[in-house]
């Protein structure tokens, strides 16, 4: 991620917390820094134990509740893994997501094809949709590679990448 890219978003989340009157702390600043720096979609656990470094007195209910809060004002995205472990993304633009069941990794991947599905008439006259993603489990190269040299491997927690431009799904 460019440092030009990284301020602009820096900038955004500056305007969308002083919007939503939720004032900008260097905690909250840090955090939302240590999400960008990651780039993958961490837990709470894993941001806290990154920032407990430079921030040795901040507890995980702080990074937990920060987080929440940073989803509820729409400066990130929630993603539940296949573990059911909450992990949170700064990415908002439209993409999909491949889950590996093995390792926990997530993948994001744009499709217009899928981008382009419709949602059914009987869905939106009973439900307001604000959104849409596609969700695709199964196991990753790696995890199948590990399988065929006849590792196995256990589902975990797992860790997440940034987008995978995939040309076809």
């Amino acid at each position: 991620m460019s440092d030009e890219y990284t301020k602009e978003l820096i900038k955004q989340f500056i305007e969308r917390c002083r919007a939503h009157s939720l004032k900008i702390t260097p905690q909250r600043l840090a955090i939302y820094r240590e999400l960008l720096k990651l780039q993958v979609h961490p837990s709470a656990d894993a941001v806290y134990k990154n920032m407990v470094r430079d921030f040795p007195t901040i507890s995980f209910d702080t990074v937990n509740r920060t987080l929440l809060t940073f989803a509820e004002i729409g400066v990130v995205e929630t993603v539940e893994s296949h573990s059911g472990v909450r992990r949170f993304e700064t990415d908002l633009e439209p993409h999909h997501h491949l889950h590996c069941i093995k390792c926990g990794e997530i993948i994001d991947f744009c499709d217009s094809d899928l981008d382009a599905v419709e949602v059914p008439k009987r869905i939106e006259d009973e439900f307001t949709v604000i959104g849409k993603r596609v969700v695709i489990r199964g196991i990753c190269r790696k995890c199948a590679e590990k399988d065929e040299d006849g590792e196995k491997t256990q589902p975990s927690k797992g860790k997440s990448q940034k987008a995978m431009p995939f040309a076809e799904v």
